[in-house]
């Protein structure tokens, strides 16, 4: 049975993070003038909500004056990469939101840029993953989705908001693996980020939706879906209705980390003020009321450091991926 645990790693680093923020958090003064966040997905999905989430906090603090965002879906994300590389020279006022997929879209060649292209500005937070059926659907748990999958298993979909051999598709893998069936056998079914997915999931075109824990907490909330597994060691204070994949027999635990890019060539002084920034945001209580609503975990990785964190995941996400039957 597999288990991809980079929870205790990505939980060390969080802690570090922690360990280094001052205990009282002081009215916040202004560092940047306006920040344009770049969204490489849809409205609705991960990348969507930690670039809205960032920029609320950073804006509500007093630490950015300005914030806007730009959607840009198309080539799981290349798109954007694309566009930010192409314009780098006047693209210096924009961050782009990313996570995992760029090191696993890099590893099986969805798009030729990877992370190494860019100006790695810093990580920021981690993002348990979830599976979740809709409202009125007869499956209540892991168990009752395995057995559907048993009984039909063309007939029993599982949905996300990633490419296959994405993130989304990974980790319903990984799920499906550590519960005795065989990951390549899972019929998945991509869609662009949170809307589309959540409407083939009511119309029954999907069986399940692999997808991030604040996302899932969204949809819960809104009535809209039941959380049947959570990717985390331990039930998440922000939804603990949500019961985890390991409580249900399946060990299987994961942690998205997302964290933000700048064009190549940013300077030196510009680059100091995003991470500046980024760094105060951690002390302020608009922050925490972000990070908590999201059920999001600290994780800050500037620089350097961000770029050691990265090359670590893609030795890790590559020999799983092999593993797995996708590389």
């Amino acid at each position: 049975m597999t288990q991809f645990n980079l929870t205790r790693r990505v939980m060390m680093a969080a802690t570090v993070a922690a360990l280094s923020l001052g205990a009282n958090s002081a009215t916040a003064e202004q560092v940047v003038d306006s920040i344009h966040f770049l969204i490489p997905g849809g409205a609705g999905g991960g990348w969507d909500g930690t670039a809205r989430g960032t920029g609320e906090a950073l804006t509500k603090s007093g630490l950015v004056a300005n914030a806007s965002y730009e959607n840009m879906s198309g080539g799981g994300g290349g798109k954007a990469i694309g566009f930010l590389i192409e314009n780098a020279d006047s693209q210096h006022g924009t961050l782009m939101v990313n996570s995992t997929p760029i090191v696993i879209r890099s590893l099986t060649g969805v798009f030729p840029q990877n992370f190494r292209d860019l100006t790695l500005v810093a990580g920021t937070i981690g993002d348990y993953a979830a599976m979740v059926v809709g409202k009125d659907s007869p499956i209540n748990s892991m168990t009752d989705l395995i057995a559907a999958y048993k009984d039909d298993p063309r007939g029993t979909a599982i949905g996300g908001g990633s490419v296959p051999g994405g993130m989304d598709h990974l980790v319903a893998a990984m799920a499906f693996k550590a519960a005795g069936e065989d990951p390549t056998a899972v019929k998945y079914i991509p869609y662009d980020a949170g809307g589309k997915a959540m409407a083939a999931l009511l119309s029954g075109e999907i069986s399940a939706l692999s997808t991030g824990f604040s996302e899932a907490v969204d949809l819960a909330n809104a009535g809209e879906v039941k959380i049947i597994g959570v990717t985390a060691d331990e039930r998440v204070d922000a939804y603990a209705d949500a019961p985890t994949m390991k409580e249900q027999g399946i060990d299987t635990t994961f942690v998205n980390w997302r964290g933000f890019f700048a064009a190549p060539g940013l300077p030196e002084d510009k680059l100091a003020m995003y991470q500046d920034a980024i760094a105060k945001m951690y002390d302020t209580p608009e922050w925490e009321e972000v990070r908590g609503r999201n059920g999001w975990v600290n994780i800050h990785n500037n620089g350097e450091d961000f770029r050691t964190f990265l090359e670590e995941q893609e030795q890790v996400i590559g020999d799983l991926m092999k593993e797995l039957g996708f590389l």
